[in-house]
């Protein structure tokens, strides 16, 4: 059985400045994609994107 606690940051600005240590924040899908079907996550100068496929599944590529 897992330990690990969650922190659910859905509407929230300011998430990653207010997470206590030793959780993982955990967001919602639908509040990341915000009826879009692709984001892009900029990670140590590169750009990544996540997309939602026809099939609701996720595909993260460079």
């Amino acid at each position: 059985m897992s330990d690990t606690r969650h922190i659910d940051v859905s509407g929230t600005a300011s998430s990653a400045t207010d997470a206590v240590e030793g959780t993982v924040m955990r967001i919602k899908s639908e509040d990341l994609f915000a009826q879009r079907r692709e984001v892009e996550i900029e990670h140590q100068g590169r750009i990544y994107r996540l997309r939602l496929t026809s099939l609701n599944k996720l595909i993260l590529t460079a």
